[in-house]
């Protein structure tokens, strides 16, 4: 080997090493856009988010009455990061969901899902799943079944969330929700990567309060670290805003609003500004 190939290798390894270690301090930002399924002005706004914006992964509800059009959507965008948002709660007043399966454990009187997981002041008792006897084997039957629709339709996916934290319920429901993932193949679990879920802490009730809030949380992160925003965008639509339930009734406005964040000319400028990485669950194998 001669001088000048000798120091050409050199070079190339050193510019590896250095690009590898400066990718290594860089700060890592995933964008989840939760809850795609539950209404159409939902589904546009998160496409929009990933086609336009920072968005850089979705969730979505295999039991939710727009999930025909999820599949056309995720499958229309075959990058798009997915996972399935596995759901055993209907909290909305004025759109119900069901589950696939028959778990009579799971349902209130009406064959919905119950609002709620745990107990809220604002329902009766009776609303929660965690007080209706619910089984594990209907939860895992259910769950099953939700997984197995997600994957057959969406072939991408490459994980699975809880929707209202359901696996809260106790430790083996918990290690339930592992198992399956595992099983199936979609475990990627941000909390084995040493991800910090992170949330807006100032003013967030109008669009520029929530881009303003944004822009100042990014300039918080720490270099080195990965981080994971969670968010839910919709459209400020007529469908949108007769979906609401108590305690929560500007369910349009306010979503409309998580659209205008994760879209921004401003939002956009500053994440490349600040050298922010945008990833998704799968690349966080690779980081």
């Amino acid at each position: 080997m001669d001088k000048t190939t000798y120091s050409l290798i050199l070079l190339f390894l050193f510019t590896l090493l250095n690009y590898n270690c400066i990718k290594a301090q860089s700060t890592k930002l995933i964008v989840r856009g939760d809850d795609m399924g539950f209404s159409h002005s939902s589904n546009e706004a998160i496409i929009d988010s990933y086609q336009k914006g920072i968005m850089t992964t979705v969730e979505v509800m295999p039991v939710t009455p727009w999930f025909p059009e999820v599949i056309q959507m995720c499958n229309a965008n075959p990058d798009l990061d997915v996972g399935i948002h596995l759901s055993l709660t209907s909290e909305w007043t004025n759109v119900k969901w069901r589950p696939l399966t028959q778990v009579e454990s799971l349902i209130d009187s009406n064959g919905y899902f119950y609002p709620m997981v745990w107990p809220n002041s604002k329902y009766g008792e009776d609303q929660a799943l965690a007080n209706n006897g619910w089984t594990y084997s209907d939860i895992e039957k259910e769950i099953r079944a939700q997984i197995e629709l997600g994957i057959k339709n969406i072939p991408h996916i490459s994980h699975v969330t809880a929707h209202m934290g359901w696996y809260s319920l106790d430790e083996k429901v918990a290690s339930l929700l592992k198992r399956l993932a595992v099983e199936y193949k979609i475990d990627i679990d941000p909390i084995d990567y040493n991800v910090t879920k992170i949330r807006l802490t100032g003013p967030r009730k109008t669009p520029g309060q929530k881009v303003d809030s944004f822009l100042k949380m990014l300039l918080g992160l720490e270099k080195g670290k990965t981080y994971l925003f969670v968010e839910h965008p919709a459209y400020n639509t007529n469908e949108m805003k007769a979906i609401g339930h108590i305690g929560y009734k500007n369910v349009a406005e306010d979503r409309n609003g998580v659209t205008t964040m994760w879209t921004h000319p401003k939002v956009i400028a500053e994440v490349k500004r600040l050298n922010i990485e945008l990833i998704n669950y799968k690349d966080i194998k690779e980081h």
